[in-house]
């Protein structure tokens, strides 16, 4: 039997129709997804319960029939795994046990995150076993740099003072930091693969915050690292890059010695990046999630010239970045149906 579209079309295979799937596909949009999540008593407990991490990371397929599926997890469950006391306030998002010096990366062991994360890695083998086959299974990770954001401020910020501050004035130590969390989303990717995830996607949401520079330094650099480090495990895994908000600097992340496809947010312009990146690597992208939420002519117009302008390339149909809580079900189906109906033209 072929590989699945998704899997072909990282490989640079290029279809008629692209395959679509969207980040951020199981969630709060779905009234199946809030019924679970109204039993389940934290978020935490969500993603680290087997069975209803599978049942939320189905939802979607059984709905949309979507290429590909993504493990309902969260990027921070890799320092949860670590020993940062992580937890959701409700309405507030993410908040962590914010690293104040270098003395508490002591508090942090890598040796820990197999165990603490075995619940994800179940989750990814029954989910496996219950998908199509044509259907893609997506393992991913945060990125070191948007992991570290977290990890020194707390959780989310406006301004990300105390991660520069850290990274600016004592490079040093930030570096152990990056290095300690580079080696340990290795360890959990390659987790993810053996459980039987077929491709694996990075998130670094908070790259377009660093200059060029520091940009290369604490974004791209460890994210090359983490791709050879996985490929040396399992070199046949594709990897699916997502450098979010930082432009032009996109083309320092064309690098398909590390990279399978690049993720291209909302920013991007879709012309730019069919003739700068496309020629080079597979995207994915890049529909402005609250055109989603806007659903009908304007949702359709939009779909449509960013299949026209990407749609002749090695492309996979996404947003530029996840599923927003308000969006419409009935919206995502036409997205679904509008990309499946999509006839290339011929220039």
């Amino acid at each position: 039997m072929n590989e699945p579209k998704f899997l072909q079309t990282l490989a640079g295979t290029r279809f008629p129709t692209p395959p679509i799937w969207l980040m951020r596909q199981a969630g709060r949009y779905l009234p199946e997804y809030r019924a679970v999540r109204t039993a389940t008593p934290s978020f935490l407990e969500l993603c680290y319960t087997p069975e209803k991490a599978v049942e939320v990371t189905l939802q979607p397929i059984r709905r949309f029939g979507f290429d590909a599926a993504i493990i309902f997890s969260d990027i921070l469950v890799v320092p949860d795994a670590l020993g940062q006391k992580l937890w959701f306030a409700e309405g507030e998002g993410p908040k962590l046990e914010a690293l104040a010096e270098p003395a508490d990366f002591a508090k942090l062991a890598r040796a820990r995150l197999p165990e603490h994360l075995a619940p994800v890695y179940e989750a990814i083998r029954l989910t496996r076993a219950a998908l199509p086959r044509q259907t893609a299974l997506l393992g991913f990770a945060g990125a070191p740099f948007t992991l570290a954001c977290y990890m020194i401020e707390g959780g989310g910020s406006r301004d990300f003072a105390k991660v520069k501050g850290w990274a600016y004035r004592h490079p040093d130590s930030f570096s152990l930091l990056i290095d300690l969390l580079v080696d340990a989303i290795v360890d959990h990717l390659a987790l993810q693969v053996e459980a039987g995830a077929d491709a694996i996607q990075l998130f670094d949401t908070w790259a377009g915050i660093l200059p060029e520079e520091q940009l290369f330094g604490w974004s791209l650099e460890p994210m090359v690292r983490i791709a050879h480090g996985l490929r040396a495990r399992h070199p046949k895994v594709p990897i699916i890059a997502f450098p979010r908000a930082i432009g032009p600097a996109t083309l320092m992340y064309r690098r398909p010695d590390a990279f399978s496809a690049l993720s291209i947010d909302t920013g991007l312009g879709a012309h730019w990046a069919a003739r700068e990146l496309q020629p080079h690597i597979c995207l994915q992208g890049n529909l402005d999630p609250l055109m989603l939420v806007a659903g009908g002519a304007a949702l359709e117009r939009e779909a449509t010239r960013i299949l026209d302008k990407l749609g002749h390339g090695p492309f996979i149909f996404n947003l530029g970045h996840g599923v927003v809580p308000q969006t419409p079900p009935e919206h995502v189906a036409q997205l679904v149906e509008i990309v499946r109906n999509w006839k290339p033209s011929n220039t």
